[in-house]
C-alpha cells in the first residue's frame, strides 16, 4: 500500500490586493449597515416604551 497522495494537491488561486479590499470593505458596509440597524432598533424600542 503506498502513502503517496492519488491526486497532486490543488493550490488556490492566489488572491489579489484588490480582492481583499473589496472583501474588506464590503465586511465593513455590512458591519455598519448592521450596526445602524440595531441602534435604530434600540431608539425605535426607546420611543415606544416612553409613549406606553
Amino acid at each position: 500500500m503506498s502513502i503517496a497522495p492519488a491526486q497532486a494537491p490543488v493550490e488556490a488561486p492566489v488572491r489579489r490586493v484588490r480582492h481583499q479590499a473589496r472583501d474588506a470593505a464590503t465586511l465593513m458596509a455590512f458591519s455598519a449597515a448592521t450596526s445602524v440597524a440595531v441602534a435604530l432598533g434600540f431608539v425605535l424600542l426607546a420611543v415606544l416604551a416612553r409613549q406606553a
